[in-house]
């Protein structure tokens, strides 16, 4: 057996021969090929070392230069219905984002005054626009949401306690939880009242000279309904000023003001100051349609603090972001929210989508209409729906018809409803209709 394990190790092709033999290891430099080749090698040898066959090494390593090309981040159409998909980047950037992005890539004046030629603040104009949206006094552009309440428990909280209700504890994606981050800032978690139930006396009662903050956590990716309790904000408010500590609202998704329609009752972060919040903090990348980042509003002296805190500079933003959440927020401004994909997405009539799914089901084999339900996703309005016609195609295995979508260039994303395939057209730009159009001919011909 020692034997046959020692031939199989030597029949293993070495990295030379590799190199050689495998089509289109040039064109990914001769560091990553070489890094590449010794990789798979050295699986072989572990599947012979485990009493395995070692395989077809040469036909491991094409696969394995084929696959870093696929998923390289690139393109793809989203024909899921989810508008703020996790898994395709979330937010759709808007042209001026775009634009923006592309300009800011080369020199920049990110923390330069071209007035004066001297230093100044970094990229002020995305915090101005910020807390102006929001009616506070200052703002703050981070990383990301959970960057901005990581910083706020660790300028304002740490080593003392900060009361939360037991109900709010949220998961995020990535099985990141609100506790855990808590402990990253240094707070102590102090769990207020029951998962569905908690009042006001709850957090007068859990106050001690250890607290530091009272933290309120919008659950925007979950519901928790029926037999349920909570305080109003603004009895909230009351509390934490009589206990003479911050109240933060993380409001998660990101709306600016009170909406009428599908966000009704998302909180925004216009009106929890207005009710007397120290601080909010939500998404750029969600219902604000922007990149990724984190946004803290509120009491300019708490903005303050945490600006000179040593965790702002972890958490600070690159000047990517900084410039598309600046054309973002300038379209909210200037009464543009129209030319953001994502509000764009949500608010398209159900007619317009009506139209373009006739016009795309029409000459496609085994394809028609028929009422379906966008979401919004990304952790925002959980439990509601948007109605949405959508294209259908009833097949056998339409896990198939997907994967070869999943193949077209540039690659288009349906989802899978039991035995149908369904193209949602809500979260597709009306430009790239064509392109899905020739991508389900293309695949319904095979």
């Amino acid at each position: 057996m020692e034997t046959d394990r020692a031939e199989a190790l030597r029949a293993i092709p070495q990295v030379d021969r590799l190199l050689r033999e495998v089509p289109g290891l040039d064109t990914l430099g001769d560091t990553v090929a070489g890094w590449l080749v010794r990789r798979e090698i050295e699986a072989a040898r572990a599947r012979v070392l485990a009493g395995g066959d070692a395989g077809d090494v040469v036909a491991q390593v094409a696969r394995a230069r084929d696959a870093l090309e696929r998923r390289r981040i690139r393109r793809v159409i989203n024909a899921t219905g989810v508008v703020l998909h996790t898994n395709l980047g979330r937010a759709q950037l808007s042209d001026a984002a775009v634009d923006a992005v592309a300009e800011a890539a080369r020199a920049a004046a990110l923390e330069y005054d071209v007035d004066s030629g001297e230093r100044a603040a970094r990229a002020p104009v995305s915090s101005i626009l910020a807390a102006a949206l929001c009616d506070a006094e200052d703002a703050l552009v981070v990383n990301n949401n959970a960057g901005a309440l990581l910083l706020a428990l660790g300028a304002l909280a740490r080593g003392g306690e900060v009361l939360v209700g037991r109900g709010e504890l949220i998961e995020i994606g990535g099985s990141f939880r609100l506790p855990e981050v808590m402990e990253a800032g240094g707070a102590i978690l102090r769990e207020v009242g029951t998962t569905n139930r908690t009042r006001l006396q709850d957090y007068r009662a859990a106050l001690t000279d250890a607290t530091r903050m009272i933290l309120k956590v919008h659950p925007s990716n979950f519901e928790v309904i029926g037999f349920t309790e909570a305080p109003a904000l603004a009895d909230l408010v009351g509390v934490s000023r009589a206990a003479g500590v911050p109240l933060l609202f993380d409001i998660g998704s990101g709306l600016l003001r009170p909406e009428e329609g599908v966000l009704s009752d998302e909180p925004d972060a216009a009106s929890a100051l207005a009710a007397g919040c120290d601080l909010v903090c939500f998404s750029g990348d969600k219902l604000l349609g922007g990149p990724q980042a984190g946004i803290l509003a509120g009491r300019a002296d708490l903005i303050e603090t945490l600006k000179k805190h040593p965790i702002a500079r972890a958490v600070r933003a690159d000047k990517l972001t900084l410039a598309a959440l600046e054309a973002t927020l300038w379209a909210h401004a200037r009464g543009q929210r129209s030319s953001i994909p994502t509000r764009r997405m949500l608010e398209t009539p159900v007619a317009d989508i009506e139209a373009r799914a006739r016009a795309l089901a029409s000459g496609i084999e085994g394809a028609r209409v028929i009422d379906g339900d966008s979401v919004t996703g990304g952790g925002s309005l959980p439990g509601r729906s948007i109605p949405t016609p959508v294209v259908a195609l009833t097949l056998d295995r339409p896990q198939r018809l997907a994967a070869v979508l999943r193949h077209s260039d540039p690659p288009v994303i349906a989802r899978v409803e039991r035995d149908r395939l369904v193209i949602d057209l809500r979260t597709v730009d009306p430009s790239d209709d064509a392109l899905v159009r020739d991508a389900l001919r293309r695949a319904r011909g095979r």
